[in-house]
Order: C-alpha cells, then structure tokens, then sequence
C-alpha cells in the first residue's frame, strides 16, 4: 500500500507492533494471529530465524550495518518498538476497559476472531484432504487448551525463564495464545500485570531524574524478574522462529491449515460470557503483592438473551466480524 521503507511504511508497520503486543496481552488472544491476519507473520518468522551464528559471523567481520541489514532489523524494530510501546500505552486502556466494560471488549476480540477465521478460510488455496485434517487437528488442540487445569504462581527465575520461553508461543504460533498460556502457568499477572507496572513505574522515575528507586529491594527484585522473563522470549523467539521458518518452506500449506485451526479453535477462550475463578486459600481468595486477586480461570456460561446487556454483546461481536472483513475489502482495493 506504501513504498516499502517510507515514513508512512514503518509507521503502519509500527501501529501493526503495537495491535500484536495488545492482542498479546490479552489472555486468550493470539498475537501471531495478528501477524498473520495483517500478513507480515511470514517475514516476521524469517527476520527473527536470521538472528543465528552467520548473523553474528557477520557482525564481527563487516560491522553494524551487515548485521542490521541481514536481520531485517529495521523491520523488527518498528514491529517490536510497536509492541513496547503498547505494552505501557494502548494496554493500559485495554486494562481500564476490561475492568469497566469486560463483556464488550471479549464479545468485540471473540468477533474480531470470527472475522479472522472467515477471512482465512477464503484466502486459502488448495484445499486438500490433508488440509481438512490439519484444520481439524488445529481446532481441536485450540480447543483442549481450555480444559487444562491452571498451575499456582512461581516466582523461581528458572521457571519465569521457561515461562518467557513458552509464553512467546502467542507471537510465534498462531491461535496459541502466550498470555493464556501464562495464565495457565499461574503466573499471569505476577509477568504481564505487576512486573509490568513495576518496570514501568521505574522508567517514569528514573527519566524524571529518581535513581534511588533503582536501589529498592523491590524493584530490583521485579527488574530482575523482567530480565529474566525479557531473556526467555527473546530465546523462545529465535528457538521458535528456527523451527517454524524450516516448517513454512517444507509443509506450508499443511502448516497454514494448522494455524488457522489453532485461531479457530481459540474462539473457546476468548469466550465472552464467563466468571473469573480466583485462587483460593483456606477458603479466602489469593492477592498478590499489589492486593490484587490472582486469575486461574474463567467458567464459562451461555447468554440470558433476555437481558439487554447480552444483545449488546452480540452487536458488538458483529462489530468485531465486520471490522476483520472490512479490513480485508481495504487491502484487496488498495
């Protein structure tokens, strides 16, 4: 649509960074299904697949510049400086809309899913008996995530290494969502809610000229927590990106066919009539260090289509369809 590496380019490419790192935080939503909806999942799979030793080979014996441009670099800055930067911006009104209007955000991401299985399914060529299996082994994996039962938070490093490492399968793997992932690992909000909050909190001061919040105990504790699960994505990325770069160009279609399953097969997560379940003990319900009450699940229920409030729910998840689709007509006319 723009001149590739223009100024209107990156900063579509940069908008498209900052709708992956919000979908990435909601559980039950898939980053890479963005990816591969807005079609840059496949370059986003090769530039990270370039991080390897003939990168660095490079680096050292022809500098900076080789480097950077062998990894696509610039095209990874503008899509994980989007996703940064949403993770301390656009999230945060995520946040304040998931506490006020949860049952509308949830039926708008459960429509915007819909749209995106529709939209798929249509762009898919070649539709094969071995497609139709792949399609349906997707769906079935997407949906068998719901009925794993949900772990306790862990605040061992090597375990929020591991959760970095599995938790970036939401950006890697589409339908597979990282944050629900996490979730079920039982540490959710411990990663993507109070560390963040913390990390972010720390910016602000410092950049404001407050170096003594860098000698708090507990902030170095939550620095060192976000480092840790910092180097476990960036591990999962490339460990992932490897694999899935080598799969893509052997069995491409059957691979397409199994992403768009696995999205299909989200559609059970991001369900959105459902109750949190709160971790429990005792008999009293769990807080976390920020008084807040740990998630380790949703029960799930179907709509009273007598209430108003539902109806409006389903409006908006025809507003999520016919956004998806809408975007589809844009990009076919320009």
């Amino acid at each position: 649509m723009f001149p590739k590496g223009s100024l209107l380019y990156n900063f579509v490419l940069f908008i498209k960074g900052m709708l992956m790192g919000v979908a990435n935080k909601v559980p039950g939503v898939s980053g890479g299904a963005v990816a591969y909806v807005l079609d840059f999942y496949n370059e986003l799979i090769y530039s990270f697949q370039k991080i390897n030793n003939k990168a660095f080979a490079l680096l050292f014996k022809r500098g900076f510049k080789s480097f950077f441009e062998y990894i696509n670099a610039k095209f990874l800055v503008f899509i994980v400086g989007g996703m940064i930067f949403s993770y301390f911006t656009v999230s945060k009104l995520l946040d304040y809309f998931l506490a006020n209007y949860e049952l509308d955000v949830w039926s708008l991401f459960f429509g915007m899913i819909i749209g995106s299985g529709i939209y798929l399914i249509k762009k898919y060529q070649g539709w094969q008996l071995k497609s139709y299996v792949s399609l349906f082994l997707g769906i079935s994996i997407g949906i068998a995530i719901n009925f794993i039962e949900p772990s306790s938070e862990n605040h061992n490093l090597w375990f929020v290494f591991i959760c970095g490492v599995i938790g970036v399968s939401g950006m890697t793997i589409p339908g597979l969502s990282g944050s629900y992932i996490l979730m079920l690992m039982g540490n959710y909000v411990f990663l993507l809610v109070d560390t963040v909050n913390v990390f972010g909190n720390v910016i602000v001061e410092v950049v404001s000229g407050n170096f003594g919040v860098l000698q708090n105990a507990h902030n170095q504790e939550y620095l060192a927590i976000i480092a840790v699960f910092t180097s476990g994505s960036v591990f999962g990325l490339v460990f992932f990106s490897q694999i899935l770069a080598i799969v893509l160009v052997k069995w491409g279609k059957i691979v397409n066919a199994l992403i768009i399953g696995f999205i299909i097969g989200s559609l059970g997560t991001v369900w959105p009539w459902k109750e949190k379940v709160f971790a429990q003990k005792n008999g009293a319900i769990v807080v976390d260090k920020f008084n807040n009450k740990i998630i380790i699940g949703f029960d799930k229920y179907f709509p009273d289509l007598g209430l108003q409030q539902n109806w409006i729910a389903i409006g908006f998840i025809i507003i999520g369809i016919v956004l998806v689709l809408g975007i589809e007509r844009f990009q076919k006319i320009n």
